[in-house]
């Protein structure tokens, strides 16, 4: 038998419990998108080859461009629109899958911290008894509600299982499942598997593989991707401009009313700057004047933006993230303080974390030094960076 896998990731649902105008798959967990974190977990692993997103229809182009923001590998991903339930949009993933796949996997695209070692588990599984369930059993006491909030009876949770993601089973056999119940509602997979006769086995799931839900799931699933930060790398940047007639004035990617500007041969972003230069020390990389010299032409008045986003590059290159960001920008003058949101927001945007992980400040030297007698800007940045799993 061929033991190609696919996984089908139905993530088609507006997450009206989260209460955000953004569907909850696309709030950003670590400044990445956590529906990205799900696909990326599967791209990664060798023994998925195919991997299917059911997104709503107003977003597949997007969902698309997402993927290529955030450097997910698209050559094993498509992506496909959705239905009105559940089970329509997995059944929509489930006409894509390639007929040299034998396994398919559904996972929720709100399940951003499904490990390699519980897809290889579920494939198992799947191999070994043809469909299967990752599920964890219950430890608490089960109490089942009555009228008026009472209690009416405690239940026996003894052989009472949390139903989780992935599940799956053989091609032929989800496919049976689905043209024999696919019209009937049906909460997940192993359902209609079963009312189609077909035997599903459990698997033990994990704690920490939860589906993001409710505003309080997403404070317990930052305080997860925080502590799987590993391997940490800390760097510091500075840089100096002194001011230039007839030049704009730029910060952070943001122009600054100002009469004066910055010297140099970009765009003088020394806010900019002295982040990339935080960032290539962190992976201890030289700075920025070795990656992008100012006898090079092509960089001759380019936006700051996309060196940084080059460096960013860098740092993704070697399975890393910014866990965050601390920047000081010295000047006498102008006055910063009411631009400083705007910068931070496409700061934050560049370098792929939350806005509330970069933070910006400015400060004076009281007139003293070459900032205090208003000659140029200067600026200080240190940033820690963390493994991407």
């Amino acid at each position: 038998m061929n033991h190609q896998a696919a996984v089908i990731i139905p993530a088609a649902g507006r997450g009206t419990r989260m209460g955000t105008p953004e569907p909850k798959q696309y709030l950003e967990l670590g400044g990445i998108p956590i529906l990205v974190h799900t696909v990326r977990a599967f791209t990664r692993s060798p023994e998925i080859c195919q991997s299917i997103v059911v997104v709503a229809a107003e977003r597949v182009s997007a969902t698309l461009a997402l993927f290529e923001e955030h450097q997910v590998d698209t050559r094993k991903v498509s992506v496909v629109k959705g239905g009105l339930r559940r089970q329509d949009s997995v059944y929509n993933g489930l006409c894509e899958v390639a007929e040299t796949v034998s396994a398919v996997l559904v996972h929720d695209g709100a399940r951003p911290f499904i490990s390699p070692a519980l897809i290889s588990r579920c494939l198992q599984k799947i191999k070994e008894c043809g469909a299967a369930i990752a599920a964890v059993p219950i430890k608490d006491t089960i109490k089942q509600q009555g009228a008026g909030q009472r209690i009416k009876a405690t239940l026996d949770r003894d052989g009472l299982w949390l139903a989780q993601t992935p599940q799956g089973a053989h091609l032929e056999l989800l496919r049976r499942a689905y043209a024999k119940g696919g019209s009937e509602e049906a909460t997940d997979e192993a359902s209609l598997l079963e009312r189609a006769g077909i035997a599903v086995c459990l698997v033990p799931g994990e704690e920490k593989n939860i589906k993001i839900t409710r505003p309080d799931d997403l404070e317990v699933a930052r305080l997860l991707i925080n502590a799987g930060r590993k391997n940490m790398r800390i760097g510091h940047g500075f840089d100096a401009h002194r001011f230039a007639e007839n030049r704009r004035l730029v910060l952070g990617g943001i122009e600054i009313p100002y009469h004066r500007g910055l010297a140099g041969h970009s765009d003088a972003d020394v806010l900019s700057h002295a982040l990339c230069d935080a960032l290539l020390g962190a992976l201890g990389l030289g700075d920025i004047g070795s990656h992008f010299p100012d006898s090079d032409n092509q960089y001759r008045g380019i936006s700051s933006l996309l060196l940084l986003a080059r460096v960013m590059e860098l740092v993704n290159r070697q399975g890393l993230a910014v866990v965050n960001a601390d920047i000081t920008v010295v000047c006498e003058a102008p006055r910063l303080a009411r631009a400083i949101p705007a910068m931070r927001h496409k700061l934050a945007a560049r370098c792929r974390v939350e806005e509330t992980a970069l933070n910006i400040k400015a400060t004076t030297t009281e007139k003293m030094g070459y900032t205090g007698r208003q000659e140029g800007i200067s600026c200080h940045a240190v940033v820690l960076l963390g493994s991407l799993d």
